[in-house]
């Protein structure tokens, strides 16, 4: 194993460009008030000796860190690696750093890496698609720092957001299935104990049935997890009890692609004897044959619009909304019969 290498100190710096740590201090910080044959001396040395500012000591002299901490669902899932995307570029635009933390769906691991972001001096937080219980609560109102929250919502409107209408969103993507002349629409939902998507989705689902007189009927929903093994075993099911459905309207594209490949093997054509529309429009969707159908979520605006937030508190710029909903749009490709949706509202 290498020798660990001494840490070179801004001391160093000093002695060896033979400057004092104050003219060295303000090469580093980009400070005009230095003579650019010293500056360039400076920097010589600097690259020379490998030298790097400590964050931290800049930081608690500052009082900033430069730095948002942002806890992340599933890493694993395209929609939030999108998201990130978006949150990523903002902040290096504006001269920020994250520090990307996973919480995989865990309430208690999600509040710990909280408290460990929070005790290393983020100047702000955020908090991407989990659900606001009153332990978030207690912990983000215990905090002076930004917190700003993306692809989630809060329902008392304490706190800030960006997200898209879920109810209205889920509630498009079943009324296109019902306006194809499907009499029996299933759903293949998220986890109803999902206040940010699962159950919103679920209420979408319900309102296009209801609004369009077609009887909801408590055999035609299934549950997943959003990913694709669950929409496939959903898909299955479904068809092996209630024969009967010619469509479906699945929560995320992954459990529609599932349930795609379900029908398919079961003998069922897509769309010709059932027609899939999703939600998200991952890269997935515009992959698969038949093309999915889906809701497009514009996964990287959000991130990058909680972002563009954030830094308008951390730099106290004027804000005129807290709570931003951006516009969704209905996705038609080859999974549903029905081609033109604007013109058929």
């Amino acid at each position: 194993m290498g020798k660990k290498k001494e840490t070179i100190t801004i001391y160093d710096v000093a002695r060896e460009a033979g400057v004092s740590m104050a003219t060295v201090s303000r090469v580093v910080n980009g400070n005009p008030n230095v003579k650019p044959a010293t500056r360039k001396k400076v920097l010589n040395v600097i690259q020379q000796l490998g030298y790097r500012p400590n964050a931290v000591a800049r930081g608690l002299a500052s009082k900033k860190t430069t730095t948002v901490g942002v806890v992340i669902p599933d890493i694993s899932n395209a929609f939030y690696a999108e998201l990130t995307r978006g949150i990523e570029d903002i902040a290096t635009m504006y001269h920020y750093n994250i520090i990307l933390s996973n919480s995989d769906l865990q309430k208690e691991k999600e509040l710990k890496l909280i408290e460990t972001l929070l005790e290393k001096q983020v100047d702000g937080l955020l908090f991407l698609g989990g659900e606001l219980t009153e332990a978030h609560r207690e912990i983000l109102s215990a905090t002076h720092v930004p917190v700003v929250l993306a692809a989630s919502r809060d329902e008392k409107k304490e706190m800030s957001y960006v997200t898209i209408d879920q109810i209205q969103a889920a509630k498009e993507a079943t009324s296109v299935l019902i306006h194809e002349g499907n009499k029996h629409v299933a759903l293949i939902g998220g986890p109803l104990t999902d206040s940010v998507t699962g159950y919103p989705r679920y209420l979408g689902y319900k309102e296009a049935l209801q609004d369009m007189d077609v009887p909801f009927v408590e055999e035609l929903v299934r549950l997943g997890d959003y990913r694709y093994r669950s929409g496939y075993e959903a898909m299955k099911e479904l068809l092996e009890k209630q024969p009967q459905i010619t469509a479906v309207f699945a929560a995320s594209d992954e459990m529609a692609v599932g349930a795609i490949h379900a029908a398919l093997d079961l003998g069922r054509k897509v769309p010709e004897d059932l027609s899939v529309i999703g939600f998200e429009n991952i890269p997935l969707a515009s992959q698969v044959r038949p093309l999915l159908s889906t809701v497009g979520v514009p996964m990287y605006d959000i991130g990058a619009v909680a972002m563009r937030l954030l830094t308008k508190y951390m730099n106290d710029e004027p804000v005129e909304t807290g709570q931003v909903y951006l516009q969704y749009n209905i996705m038609l490709r080859e999974s549903t019969r029905l081609k033109e949706w604007e013109e058929e509202k």
